[in-house]
């Protein structure tokens, strides 16, 4: 026989008392820290431990003694299975008031370095409908909820198009209704997920590398167009084509309908050939009569308005008077490079990605932008003597890293390097901090601005303006 595993505590009448890293509730019990998901501040639960460590425990309410005074309903009925959007329950002022201690807390931390006063983090207008881009997957495994198990019914269709369920690569939330985006968002969806059932197309089993349908991505713009990207398993091009044009006759709003037939093992479409059905291969984002072109693989802020807001704020921060020299490391599509360009002598834009280089090059065209120039590689290769000495040397530098924040090689230039200022764009603050006291050597941190671009979820921005001893 093997060996009985040891059952799991039940901690009862539990007071939650703060929030911790990456938006988990927790509690202190016999000196040890709780980490709880699906719980506020003030709740008072039974937690059952999903997880034994020494020095902590996880775990889930399975019983609410009494809701904390704060606690809200959450509006989404997806609530709880999804795994977005977890501060719900959390009204928005303290869902603000918690990111940016956050980052504070960070920065002191982590960062050890002499802090100016933070301003209040620039909360966003939209808490709901916020995103221009939403990823479906289409699954033959839709998770059952243990009502739908318990209620006894006949499950009709055990397909599904949503998101992963956390931890469960194969298990995918067929979704109802989704807060993110606007409409048409789940008009499109559902209906495509009606028109499968009816016509018998089969739904991508992860697992055994089989079906039809794979994914779905929906983008819409503030100039009012919409990109949908169909994603296919393998090439049928009679069920395919039925499809497409049934959805470019429901919806004629979509002014991009486009296709790729993937049948490798992951869904990334980054490497496939994505083919234009039906009208442009393209759409437009707008900002400050700055126009921005987006393909189907083009990167571009998920919350437009508030890309505005984050974006001024490293333009305020830059404090450009028309006559620097600005470099912008991780400058994606050039989103920042071009915005701030106008208040420039020059702009420098580096990318590790040369597609999103090319989309760079094409947006500064686009707005007849003709002094930033855009080079791919990798920071830390392209970023040597040489091109300083071709491009000049920086004034200014703008770095807007991924979350893994800065490789030390790229601190250690712009150390030699030695710009006037660096406005330093994060989307984690905790790496963010870990640069800084790098960066303390000769930079002193002037101003902290948090901005949240993803309300209802633990993430949020900061960007912090570093100047020269």
């Amino acid at each position: 026989m093997g060996r009985s595993r040891k059952k799991k505590p039940l901690l009862k009448e539990v007071e939650i008392t703060d929030v911790a890293a990456e938006g988990k509730a927790m509690t202190r019990v016999e000196d040890r820290v709780v980490f709880v998901q699906k719980a506020v501040p003030g709740d008072i639960v039974d937690v059952q431990v999903t997880k034994k460590r020494k020095n902590y425990y996880e775990g889930h309410p399975v019983f609410f003694h009494k809701y904390s005074d704060i606690r809200q309903e959450p509006f989404c009925e997806h609530f709880g299975t999804c795994g977005g959007c977890k501060w719900q329950a959390l009204p928005y002022e303290h869902q603000l008031k918690y990111k940016e201690r956050e980052v504070i807390n960070n920065l002191q931390r982590i960062g050890k370095v002499v802090l100016p006063e933070c301003t209040p983090i620039l909360g966003s207008k939209e808490t709901k409908y916020y995103r221009n881009k939403m990823e479906y997957t289409f699954s033959n495994k839709k998770w059952l909820t243990f009502e739908q198990l318990d209620s006894g019914e006949e499950i009709k269709h055990r397909e599904g198009v949503g998101f992963h369920i956390p931890g469960m690569f194969d298990k995918i939330v067929d979704i109802n209704h989704c807060h993110l985006q606007i409409e048409p968002s789940n008009a499109i969806r559902l209906a495509i997920k009606e028109y499968a059932f009816e016509h018998g197309l089969s739904f991508f089993d992860l697992r055994f590398q089989e079906g039809f349908l794979r994914t779905l991505i929906i983008r819409t713009s503030s100039t009012g167009e919409i990109m949908v990207i169909l994603t296919f398993f393998h090439e049928d091009r009679e069920a395919r084509e039925a499809l497409l044009n049934f959805i470019a006759d429901k919806f004629p709003e979509i002014t991009s309908l486009m296709y790729v037939i993937n049948s490798k093992a992951n869904d990334t479409i980054t490497d496939q050939e994505v083919v234009c059905f039906k009208g442009s291969d393209h759409i437009f984002e707008e900002m400050e009569g700055l126009k921005f072109k987006i393909g189907p693989k083009s990167f571009y802020q998920t919350n437009s308005e508030q890309a505005y807001e984050l974006y001024k704020v490293t333009r305020d921060f830059a404090g450009l008077k028309g006559d620097e020299i600005v470099y912008d490391l991780y400058t994606g599509t050039g989103t920042i490079a071009n915005f701030v360009a106008k208040q420039a002598k020059k702009v420098i834009g580096v990318e590790y990605v040369p597609e999103a280089i090319e989309d760079a090059k094409v947006n500064a065209e686009l707005n007849g932008i003709t002094n930033t120039s855009f080079y791919a590689g990798d920071m830390k290769d392209v970023l040597n003597e040489d091109f300083i000495q071709e491009n000049g040397h920086p004034d200014v530098m703008i770095v807007d890293p991924p979350r893994a924040g800065m490789h030390a090689d790229v601190v250690n230039t712009l150390i030699k390097t030695a710009p006037e200022k660096i406005v330093y764009v994060s989307c984690n603050s905790a790496t963010q901090a870990r640069d800084l006291n790098l960066l303390d050597q000769i930079y002193k941190v002037t101003k902290v601005q948090p901005v949240d671009m993803f309300p209802q979820t633990h993430h949020v921005e900061n960007v912090v303006l570093l100047e020269k001893k």
